[in-house]
């Protein structure tokens, strides 16, 4: 028998009245015939959102927490997460493009595989929008080129991960859309059990997306100071490397006619010089950083 009373349901929600109108009664029963906990997080919405939610809440696995200010798609996560007294938690949106029964197929593969977090990915399925699919290309590449990384879709907005593990990398993460992506390659980094599980994924069933590019743009700068954060080598040391071939290849010819050195050829290899200390010393900086949150 699986003990269901281990998992909590959160659900980040802004100006989602319409949408939560029509999935919240269902989510609610779901939970109650499971014997999950929900919580939702109302992050500043000035539509019905919040009389919505409180008109809901008198179902005793039901917690409904109000931002009087919209913070962020990623600090309503972490808000919700903060509350969370279970194993393990789940997040899911509010717009309805999650399928229900989807949590419970996550929840099982975590503790079939005893992962610390299982990524709901959308491999293969059509995105809302040729911008976000641009959008998640970049992301992918761009992670991928910085760091090793085994999962297709960092940024699926509905995955399961351990509470403690979420809880404690909580203060690496950003208040933004870039939340998901972050938070998936902080567990990679540090060396967790991460895996994906196919999910299904339906049209938004109102209003509209507030993901734009820009988000893309935001998360790849999100990313690089993940890295630099855990593996800071990464960054420093290829552009180092750079420097001073760019350097060596322009002074070289320079030098080999007689002209003398060059002064933009010692540039680039005092720039490399610099950019790999620069390294050395980021490296040594994580290393502080990494032993002392153990």
């Amino acid at each position: 028998m699986i003990d269901k009373s281990r998992l909590t349901i959160v659900i980040p929600a802004f100006n989602e009245a319409e949408n939560l109108e029509i999935v919240l009664p269902e989510i609610i029963g779901f939970c109650n015939k499971n014997n999950y906990k929900l919580i939702v997080v109302n992050d500043g919405s000035f539509d019905e959102t919040r009389n919505l939610l409180e008109k809901n809440k008198k179902n005793e696995i039901f917690k409904v927490i109000h931002h009087k200010l919209n913070k962020g798609y990623g600090a309503a996560i972490k808000t919700g997460i903060l509350e969370c007294d279970t194993e393990y938690v789940i997040t899911i949106d509010a717009d309805g493009q999650h399928s229900i029964s989807d949590v419970e197929k996550l929840y099982c593969k975590i503790l079939e595989k005893d992962a610390d977090m299982v990524v709901g990915s959308r491999k293969g399925l059509r995105s809302a929008s040729f911008m976000r699919k641009v959008g998640k290309g970049l992301i992918r590449i761009i992670a991928k080129i910085l760091m090793s990384v085994p999962i297709h879709d960092i940024n699926s907005g509905m995955k399961i991960c351990r509470t403690e593990l979420a809880k404690k990398y909580l203060i690496l993460t950003p208040d933004t859309m870039s939340y998901s992506d972050i938070i998936t390659l902080i567990f990679i980094n540090n060396r967790h059990l991460v895996i994906e599980e196919p999910i299904t994924i339906n049209d938004r069933l109102k209003g509209k997306s507030t993901i734009r590019l820009e988000t893309a743009f935001q998360t790849v700068m999100e990313i690089i100071n993940i890295v630099i954060m855990f593996n800071p080598a990464k960054i420093f040391f290829p552009i180092s490397l750079l420097c001073i071939v760019v350097g060596l290849s322009i002074g070289i010819p320079i030098l080999a006619m007689g002209k003398g050195v060059s002064v933009g050829s010692l540039l680039g290899i005092f720039s490399g010089i610099l950019f790999f200390l620069l390294g050395l010393i980021a490296e040594q900086l994580s290393w502080i950083r990494r032993n002392s949150r153990k």
